[in-house]
């Protein structure tokens, strides 16, 4: 178990570190209407799968190619602050606010990218004021190199539990009962759902 990833979001792998550097952007204040554009170093390799044809990931056509379109991606998590299952969805992938900030994102290709060795993210946005931000996140989060908190994983799971119809106490109960799983009899843990 100590060596399983833990993805921190519901989408391509590749797109993960670009999420993170969306939200340091975010939370560094910036606004969407702060920025005039966002350009991000990418490898080559991923660039049919997250980047490509780069019109359609500005507009991804179905929640299921949202996942696959690393501005998309960008775009939702600085605009909603977060990533989860419910980013993925018609209404959010028709959200003008997202759209207009995923159309500023476009890449350039970094010839030194590890890929597929490691994951890694870049963003430098241009803001209107001709101030510019950049960041660089070194690793995909969530596995050796950077594992979850555990604070992380338990909210990533209340937050799947709740997408799927549970109650905030349905998906607590499982929570509580998962951090003891490994030391108890498989018939008390069912016992402590059923309660």
């Amino acid at each position: 178990m100590t060596s399983v990833a833990f993805k921190p979001y519901p989408c391509g792998t590749m797109a993960q570190p670009f999420i993170d550097c969306a939200l340091k952007l975010r939370g560094d204040g910036v606004r969407a209407e702060d920025v005039r554009e966002i350009v991000c170093e990418v490898a080559q390799g991923t660039v049919p799968r997250l980047w490509e044809p780069l019109t359609s990931k500005h507009r991804p056509p179905t929640p299921y190619a949202a996942k696959f379109s690393t501005p998309f991606c960008m775009a939702v998590a600085f605009t909603d602050g977060r990533v989860g299952l419910a980013q993925f969805t018609e209404d959010r992938i028709h959200d003008p606010a997202v759209l207009g900030l995923a159309g500023k994102i476009r890449y350039t290709i970094n010839p030194a990218d590890e890929y597929p060795r490691r994951f890694t993210g870049h963003l430098r946005a241009v803001l209107h004021d001709g101030r510019e931000r950049e960041y660089r996140q070194p690793c995909m989060r969530g596995g050796a190199e950077a594992p979850l908190p555990l604070q992380e994983l338990e909210a990533k799971f209340i937050d799947n539990a709740r997408y799927g119809g549970w109650t905030v106490v349905q998906a607590g109960r499982l929570r509580d009962v998962s951090r003891t799983l490994f030391g108890q009899p498989t018939l008390d843990v069912l016992k402590e759902l059923r309660a």
